[in-house]
């Protein structure tokens, strides 16, 4: 078998440790004599593997009592509509920090169920920094600010959370999930697809505090999209993403038993600094973010030539180096070094760029 080195930012790369380990349970869980993919979610078996998959990552992120964790379907794109109907219940008004595409669309999507505010946004600069967010115009009578922590496409990461002024905080944290410890308390509801840095497409995990679930939800909000529906029957108030969970179960398992979020947090700023280090230095190559702004998790890259970054993402294709474009709304490159990418990956990359410069600097 041979494996490449995959740096989609998702879906993405998971451990090689838990596929295998997913790939012999496949057809016999446990001596059950059926996949996960096929026992019922409501049977004791399922049930023990998505109780584990809650105390494990409570366990990770020291997840306080007070608060819930849903596993959902319909992905982080579905929680751009579920956040103000589940939230924008007392004053119809929250803000939002624009500093992509995807906190863009959840601030558009706010705006069909109230005042949607934008209270700062880097698009004048294509998304290349996160703004000043010391003192931003926020009002007392927002119900929430929602930040999107970590920006996939655009590579930019917050290394310091919002002053909010006491307004409760709202992070779509998909792209940097599980990479280091997070102080939960610190959010009102912290929000992830899981198949960037977790699991396999079509779970998001939502960890909301208790006091925001509630009954008094935006008129005509779907019974699914309820938070309080989901929490009342602990997930399961429909049949959920088992295969999902089970493997995002195996992740958790997996991060604990190579030191936790501290370990993580250690072994992916190595893997980006490695490849920090070279752009800075590169004659060729050139990092497109801010350095105080910079992703641990996904980096963008160009060469400033349309040409010879199409021809670097195809001979790194043929080197093994898998999903290296950039996204189609900016082009260029981009690495997406999530947990499961090991070390040896990014130096192989790196190593690929300083030969392509090499051959191709004019």
């Amino acid at each position: 078998m041979s494996r490449v080195y995959n740096f989609s930012a998702g879906p993405a790369v998971l451990p090689e440790e838990v596929l295998k380990e997913a790939q012999a349970d496949l057809l016999d869980y446990k001596g059950c004599g059926m996949s996960v993919m096929e026992m019922s979610h409501r049977s004791s078996m399922f049930d023990d593997i998505i109780k584990a998959a809650e105390k494990d990552i409570r366990t990770l992120l020291n997840i306080p009592d007070n608060y819930k964790v849903l596993f959902l379907q319909g992905g982080a794109y579905q929680q751009f509509a579920a956040i103000p109907m589940n939230m924008m219940n007392k004053h119809h008004k929250a803000g939002y920090i624009l500093t992509g595409q995807w906190a863009t669309k959840a601030w558009k999507e706010a705006k069909i169920y109230g005042d949607a505010v934008a209270l700062a946004s880097s698009e004048d600069k294509t998304y290349s920094y996160i703004p000043d967010c010391s003192d931003l115009p926020i009002t007392d009578d927002m119900d929430y600010v929602y930040i999107c922590q970590n920006n996939t496409i655009y590579g930019t990461e917050y290394w310091e959370l919002p002053n909010t002024k006491g307004v409760d905080l709202v992070a779509d944290v998909s792209s940097c999930f599980l990479s280091k410890p997070m102080d939960v308390s610190k959010y009102a509801v912290m929000y992830g697809g899981v198949q960037k840095n977790v699991g396999p497409a079509g779970l998001v995990i939502d960890i909301i505090r208790d006091d925001l679930i509630t009954d008094e939800v935006y008129p005509g909000t779907p019974t699914m999209l309820k938070w309080k529906t989901q929490a009342d029957k602990d997930s399961l108030f429909n049949t959920p993403n088992c295969w999902a969970i089970y493997m995002c179960g195996l992740v958790f398992k997996w991060l604990l038993k190579n030191g936790g979020l501290e370990a993580m947090e250690k072994k992916n700023a190595e893997k980006a600094r490695i490849l920090y280090d070279f752009l800075d230095q590169s004659k060729l190559f050139k990092g497109t973010v801010e350095k105080k702004d910079r992703s641990v998790m996904n980096v963008p890259f160009v060469t400033g030539d349309k040409d010879m970054d199409a021809k670097f993402v195809a001979e790194a294709k043929a080197a093994g180096l898998e999903n290296i474009k950039g996204h189609r709304t900016v082009g260029g490159m981009r690495a997406s070094i999530y947990n499961a990418m090991p070390k040896a990956g990014v130096e192989k990359l790196v190593e690929f760029m300083a030969d392509f410069e090499k051959k191709n600097l004019k």
